[in-house]
């Protein structure tokens, strides 16, 4: 099987290059790592490509940086553009948590969400920390239970996974629905002597409503959860809503 492995965090992130040597230690896919050249944290499913051209640079080993977002990374990446084409998609190990309503914004996220809107198994994989993140952990957590999260993959959908970052380990993994999460942050402006008006973001962190069952309540209890996440937009009617 044909792994490819990407991220948001860009090329040098230890979650990502990592988890690229465990599974290539393991001996039983290719592995092929496309992942952007800088930080592409919170672009979603931004695509680059239909502007500008990809440049692609050889890292190493089956290892390759692009100009592009996460998503241009999987679309190139089916389109042929690297020597094999994925039967797999993993997006991680995201340095931070995307829980709830991140999953609208993260470019981990999207990375997945493309590769499964073409059919192909996709993981999203996040460490949910701040700082000194136990990075060997969530890889040995991971690989520990590769079958069993790709096993939860269905077609038309991504799995989304959150582990908690502790250096002892998650106590199991639980399913989850994703929680609501509302941010606080607040601008700044500059006014500039031309008459331009700079505007800054103050990140003032956010709360999570972290019902029973939701992702943020498995991560509050020390379980990875994991989520099923559909690819494609879903209607109120197509889950039995009503107009």
């Amino acid at each position: 099987m044909n792994i490819l492995l990407t991220n948001d965090d860009g090329i040098d992130s230890p979650g990502l290059l990592l988890l690229a040597e465990a599974l290539r230690k393991r001996g039983k896919d290719r592995v092929l790592v496309l992942a952007p050249d800088r930080d592409r944290s919170g672009v979603s499913d931004s695509i680059s490509f239909l502007k500008d051209p990809l440049r692609v640079h050889l890292c190493g080993p089956d290892t390759w940086s692009c100009s592009g977002t996460p998503a241009d990374c999987v679309i190139l990446s089916l389109l042929e553009g690297l020597p094999e084409k994925p039967d797999m998609v993993i997006s991680g190990i995201n340095r931070g948590a995307n829980l709830g309503n991140d999953l609208a914004y993260s470019g981990t996220a999207a990375a997945a969400r493309q590769a499964g809107i073409q059919g192909i198994p996709a993981i999203a994989l996040s460490l949910a920390g701040r700082k000194e993140f136990f990075w060997d952990m969530a890889v040995s957590f991971f690989l520990a239970r590769f079958d069993e999260f790709a096993g939860r993959w269905k077609a038309g959908t991504f799995v989304n996974i959150n582990i908690p970052n502790t250096a002892e380990g998650p106590g199991g993994t639980a399913s989850a629905f994703p929680s609501k999460r509302r941010y606080h942050d607040r601008m700044r402006d500059f006014l500039a002597s031309n008459g331009d008006k700079w505007f800054f973001v103050n990140l003032a962190g956010s709360d999570i409503v972290g019902e029973a069952g939701s992702d943020r309540d498995r991560i509050a209890h020390n379980l990875a959860s994991v989520s099923v996440i559909h690819a494609y937009p879903v209607s109120d009617d197509a889950v039995g809503g009503n107009t």
